[in-house]
Formats: structure tokens, sequence, C-alpha cells
């Protein structure tokens, strides 16, 4: 499940820089972190494209292949103010992303229906995405201080999934995902509202921050949709 621990305790770190801007380039900032969003989406899912064909060996490579994934998310936080460097970076790691989600994919494709769950997951996960969106720029509620307490959920949902992974209990699996996809849900508002506000030091931090709710809402609801989908 492609968790990542990113940085909510971001209060007052660019309160200032959030004060100074002015509307023009706020709105500038959310149109470009939108088109880099748009574009994550896309690498990610040539990431998969290439990555199904030889997704066995990518299973057998998971550990390798995480820790670079992960060495990229992080080298993409002293990359993004560098340009060119920091695309190349965003890039790379969303490509991973896509190659790392292969294995799954291909596990699904494998079963009956399995190109139906897939599509679902992927139209049920733009439904959300969509939706919670829309309710983050309607809502007059702000969702941006619930940093503190959507960083503790997450650290839950990520120990129960180390645990889960030696007592691959089918049943903690299904809560596991299913609060996956309650905590990514509230963490789109989250962030959209983070990005309308200028909260973001960058258009990446913002794209990545929303590409990665969109892709754990996406695994979370295959694996509910082919657990459920499957003949066993």
């Amino acid at each position: 499940m492609g968790l990542y621990d990113r940085d909510y305790a971001r209060d007052n770190a660019y309160a200032y820089q959030t004060q100074t801007r002015s509307e023009a380039q706020i709105v500038s900032f959310v149109k470009e972190t939108y088109k880099l969003f748009a574009a994550s989406m896309m690498a990610g899912a040539v990431g998969a494209y290439v990555g199904v064909p030889m997704a066995a060996t990518i299973h057998a490579m998971f550990w390798p292949l995480f820790f670079v994934e992960i060495g990229l998310l992080i080298g993409l936080q002293f990359a993004k103010n560098k340009p060119g460097i920091n695309l190349l970076v965003m890039f790379g790691f969303v490509f991973m992303t896509g190659l790392m989600l292969a294995p799954l994919l291909a596990y699904t494709l494998g079963m009956n229906g399995g190109g139906v769950i897939i599509g679902n997951a992927f139209a049920m996960t733009s439904v959300v995405f969509g939706a919670m969106s829309f309710f983050a720029i309607k809502s007059t509620k702000d969702f941006t201080g619930y940093g503190k307490p959507l960083m503790i959920a997450l650290f839950v949902i990520i120990g129960f999934s180390i645990l889960n992974i030696f007592l691959g209990n089918p049943m903690l699996q299904i809560i596991i995902a299913g609060a996956v996809v309650i905590l990514f849900s509230i963490l789109v508002i989250y962030d959209t509202q983070n990005i309308m506000n200028g909260a973001y030091e960058t258009p990446i931090d913002g794209a990545i921050a929303l590409y990665l709710d969109f892709l754990n809402i996406f695994t979370a609801l295959l694996q509910l949709f082919g657990i459920f989908g499957s003949d066993d």
C-alpha cells in the first residue's frame, strides 16, 4: 500500500509567506499545482503500464525498489526548488509508484473480470476524489488545522499494515483498506484547502500530496474490490 508520511505539522511554517502572496499569485500557484498533478497521474499510469508485464520481477525485487521509491520522495524535498531537477525527481518518483502498483494490477487482471474491477476502482476513486475536492472548495469549515490528528491516524494505519504483513489476516486487510479510503478522502479535503490557501511552499508539494491521496484511495479500493470480487 502506498502510504507515505508527509509533513503535516506546518501550522505556522508558511504563514508569513501565505499572507504576503497576492490573490493572483495564489491563483497561479493553484493552476500550476493541478497541472503538475495531472502530469503526475499520467507518469504514474505509464509506470503501471510498463510494470504489469514484469510484475513477477517487481514483486521479487519489492524491497530494493521500495527503498528507491522512498529515496526519490525524500530527494524531492531537497530538489523541489531546483528547476529542471525537481521535475525529473518528481516524475521519477511517480513513475516508480506506478511500477510498484503493477503486481497488484497484474494479480487483479488475472482474476475473472479483473479489468472491470480495475475500471470500477478507478472510477470510484475519481468520484470520491472529485466529491471531496468540491466539498473542500465549497465548504465554509476549515480543515487545515487537522494536520496532527490526521498524521496520528496515518501512523496507526501504517502500524497495522506492517503488522498484517506478518499476520496475513484477510479481515484485518479489509478493515485497513476501508480506513485508508476514509483517511485519504479526508486528506483530499485537507490538502485541497491548503493548496487553495497557498500553504504549500511549491506547486510540486501540493501536486504530490494530491497524487498520494488519489493513489492510496485507488490502491485501497482496488484491494477491496479484488477481495470481494474473488472466487476464493
